[in-house]
Order: C-alpha cells, then structure tokens, then sequence
C-alpha cells in the first residue's frame, strides 16, 4: 500500500517539497505538536497538546526524531505524587504501541530521554518509580505552580497596580471557554485583596494567550479601586470578547482553596 501521501498544502507538505528542493548540505528541522486524549475509567480528556514530534534530518545521512509528551498519565505517579494504578493501566499500553510502532517504523529502537523529578524515560515509556519515593514532598507545589504562573506573566508588562496572586482563602471563579473548549479560570479571594487567572494546562499556549488578556482586564479593575470579589462581578458584566474566551457560568463557582483550582486546571 505504500506510505500514505501527505495533506496538499500543509505545513509538514511544505517542509518537505522545501526540503526536497535543497542542494549540499544542510539541516532540516520539522516540529509538530499534537492534540489527543488520555484516558481515566469511564472519562476521556482531550490535551490541544499532548505530544510534540521533532525531526531533523542532516542530509540524506542522520535522521533524529525525538517524542515528547506534556501528559502524566503514562506514569505510576502523577505530578502530585499520588498514585495512579488505573490511569497508567488505561494509558500506559497506548503509549508502548505508540513507541512500538514508531520503531518498527524507522527501523530502530528508542533511546530513552533523561530522567526528571516526575519520571524516568523506558524504551516502552515510563518506569515505575512507586518504590522510589518522590523526589520532593510536594513538587506541584514546589515548581509547578511558579512555573505556569512565571510564563503567564511573561505575556503583559510588569505592574504593581493589581490584585496579590497567592492567597490563604476560598475562591470564587468563572470558567473561561471558547469554542466549547476551558481555557482555565478567573478567581477572586473570599477573604483578602487577591485575584487572577489559572490557565487549564490541557489547553495549551491558548490558555496563557487568554489568560494574559483576562489578567489585564483584572488590573483594569484594580486600577477602578474594586475588591476582588467586586472585579469578578464587574468581568461577568464587561461586554463579551470572544476572543479571549466567554465566561461559562451565570454565577461563580466556589473551590475551597487556590490549590484546588490549581489541582483542576493542572489535570483537566
């Protein structure tokens, strides 16, 4: 049956006639990120990326493809440390058919990447590092949570006319969605001077696109002098921008703390 062709007219079809086009030597890198779904017992959840495949072929002589993934449901252990028999039991096997196939496919075994705080690379996937114990106590917490909140910020201009981003209290949020798709969550402390956005890492760079946008809507209403609580209202009321996402519920949610919001956003 032969290989299947590719798509006319995109991206990786052009690369390729590009590339096809070349004389002498030179390097050709081609990146595609991947949406897909992983699964728990009686759920799916859709990931906008869920792997990332890097090539580069160094003439007609060497080629390198590395497969990443931004998921941890091939793991004994999620990213919070906590067990996780029944999503790796669901998942696991997938991504071993997966490395399997691509194997087979360019006649080589995989070499395993580096190990991380959160996982050790196999040629079929992960170890499992159950009996290992975790590297830190809570390293969601530790790096996780910095992480998203430094690349979001990256997005807007430094300020120090806004909301506290950390807070001991409950919180109330909107859903932000688009397209029918959750981009992540806009809250606001019961019981201090705090507010912000949490992106839905599932969603991908869309969710920090949008959450920048919503960040400084929220610094408008700093600037207006609102409570948090007051902002969160004010948003619900703002005309509708699409294309930052709408807000999904008629009244805000509650979540017993920011951790917990942090917890949904991180997973689903």
């Amino acid at each position: 049956m032969g290989v299947p062709p590719l798509a006319p007219r995109s991206a990786l079809a052009q690369a390729v006639a590009q590339a096809e086009a070349l004389d002498g030597n030179f390097v050709v890198t081609i990146r595609v990120e991947c949406p897909g779904l992983w699964l728990e017992p009686g759920f799916k959840y859709r990931a906008e990326k869920l792997f990332a495949i890097h090539l580069e072929a160094w003439g007609s002589n060497l080629l390198v493809v590395t497969l990443e993934t931004y998921s941890d449901a091939w793991l004994t252990m999620d990213t919070r440390d906590r067990e996780q028999p029944e999503v790796y039991a669901s998942n696991a096997p997938r991504l071993a058919a997966a490395l399997q196939a691509i194997s087979a496919l360019l006649g080589s075994a995989p070499t395993p990447g580096d190990e991380n705080r959160h996982a050790a690379p196999s040629e079929t996937g992960f170890k499992d590092l159950r009996g290992e114990g975790a590297a830190y106590d809570d390293s969601w917490g530790t790096f996780e949570g910095l992480n998203r909140a430094s690349l979001l910020r990256s997005r807007i201009p430094q300020s120090e006319d806004e909301y506290e981003q950390i807070t001991e209290y409950p919180v109330r949020y909107f859903t932000i969605q688009r397209d029918g798709r959750t981009l992540g969550f806009v809250w606001a402390s019961v019981g201090d001077a705090s507010a912000g956005y949490v992106p839905r890492t599932a969603a991908g760079d869309e969710a920090f696109d949008a959450g920048a946008a919503w960040l400084l809507s929220l610094r408008e209403a700093h600037g207006q002098g609102l409570a948090p609580l007051a902002a969160l209202d004010w948003l619900a009321k703002c005309p509708a921008r699409p294309e930052i996402g709408l807000i999904a519920e008629d009244a805000p949610q509650e979540a017993s703390s920011l951790d917990a919001l942090e917890e949904l956003s991180g997973r689903y």
